[in-house]
């Protein structure tokens, strides 16, 4: 692959304009085409992103960020991670880059026009090829490593409970088929890519789910799902309200290998005594349970503040669980928003705040939110508009961006504007 001069790069580099302003309307086109003649792809793309139009927005934000940045590659470095693990959770193979190259650089001269001149064009041929291959390289390590826990490709595994955590909110716990275990640890606050026909769209998806627990014996995986008000095939909630209304215990799913960024190793030393707070909000509490978890299990003494927000108590995930960890660990405290509150909901018992969503301002400032200490770390998950308004909070009170981290339920990432 021939290297991208510097010509070139000045060329994508004053796209971006143009790229901002026809961004979506070139992705949109892209996925339009791409999809349209290779049908196959449908079940590698969420419909429901589709059809909501966030993947086209994400790419074509992926795609400005990369012309802006091409000179100064480091900058993007989150987001290749996290675009990479996605990638090798739902196998994206290297031979795929060269479709989607194809029908990118397409959907640029179909969309620009005249304007697409030949120098534009050679010079997004040359750019693609290059954020292509590292891609691949990055994905290629994260393959290789899988591969070494014994573990490539899709998996089968059947379901072994249901267990209710709240109003909406249902645990399933996955066991191989195969009966072979143990399975792979993983990182507490990774995610699994589940898949399973849809026979309304005649093809199968994959959604992400994070793993809820700390690991055990590698037995079983356990992921917590919402069951959301959905009823049409595109809607947000398709593959988890098939899950909760027609996977009954015995029946099978398909895992891939734990992927994701987002993630606390309990046994990293050189973080004893670092303060970590769990921010979250309804299905947003299930990675941060499982960093929560592994802490405990592991032993550490690391300061925790567990913070979470619902809707009432019925509808909060893991309460009992939370309240026993913190009666048997001293150094793990609990804070409790509930918007709603029921005729026998008891305060310290049941919240710590009622009749009112999440306000950091509500707490201590040192027992709470640990903004005295310099490396105090904070895991933020939820809706993302709760997230940009806690990172909001957190930066406003002087918490370096760096030590702010957060995972998002949904395509792309979560805006970056608040933290500039």
């Amino acid at each position: 692959m021939a290297a991208i001069t510097p010509e070139q790069i000045a060329i994508v580099k004053a796209t971006a304009p143009v790229l901002k302003e026809h961004g979506v309307t070139i992705t949109t086109t892209f996925y339009n085409n791409l999809i349209g003649d290779v049908p196959a792809l449908h079940n590698f793309f969420s419909t429901t992103s589709q059809t909501t139009g966030r993947q086209p927005r994400a790419l074509a934000g992926a795609v400005l960020a990369y012309a802006t940045y091409i000179d100064d590659l480091p900058k993007l470095t989150h987001a290749v991670e996290r675009i990479a693990h996605k990638h090798v959770s739902l196998q994206v193979t290297p031979e795929q880059y060269d479709i989607v190259g194809k029908y990118l650089i397409q959907a640029i001269g179909q969309v620009l026009g005249d304007a697409a001149t030949a120098d534009i064009v050679d010079a997004w041929i040359a750019a693609y090829g290059v954020l292509a291959q590292v891609f691949i390289n990055r994905e290629g390590e994260m393959y290789k490593s899988n591969a070494a826990d014994g573990w490539v490709g899709w998996r089968k595994f059947r379901i072994t409970q249901k267990v209710p955590e709240s109003s909406t909110i249902t645990s399933f716990y996955l066991a191989p088929s195969d009966g072979a275990t143990p399975l792979p640890k993983y990182m507490p606050g990774q995610y699994v890519s589940l898949q399973v026909p849809v026979p309304e769209l005649g093809y199968l998806q994959s959604r992400q789910y994070s793993l809820s627990e700390a690991p055990r014996k590698g037995e079983y995986y356990r992921i917590s799902v919402k069951r959301e008000e959905a009823l049409e095939p595109s809607a947000p909630a398709l593959v988890s309200n098939m899950l909760h209304d027609q996977y009954a215990v015995g029946d099978e799913v398909e895992l891939s290998h734990p992927q994701g960024e987002f993630f606390v190793d309990p046994q990293d030393a050189s973080k004893e005594g670092v303060p970590v707070v769990l921010v979250s909000a309804g299905v947003g509490a299930t990675p941060l349970k499982a960093i929560l978890d592994s802490l405990v299990s592991a032993g550490s003494k690391r300061p925790a503040s567990w913070i979470h927000s619902s809707r009432s108590s019925a509808a909060q995930p893991f309460a009992d669980d939370i309240r026993r960890i913190c009666r048997e660990n001293e150094n793990v405290s609990a804070n409790v928003f509930l918007r709603t509150l029921g005729p026998e909901d008891r305060a310290g018992v049941h919240y710590e705040f009622g009749d009112m969503r999440l306000d950091l301002a509500k707490l201590d400032k040192e027992r709470g939110l640990f903004l005295g200490d310099s490396r105090a770390e904070y895991y933020i998950c939820g809706p993302e508009a709760f997230m940009i308004d806690v990172r909001r909070t957190l930066l406003e009170q002087g918490v370096d961006r760096s030590r702010i981290f957060l995972e998002l339920f949904a395509t792309g990432d979560v805006s970056d504007e608040e933290a500039k």
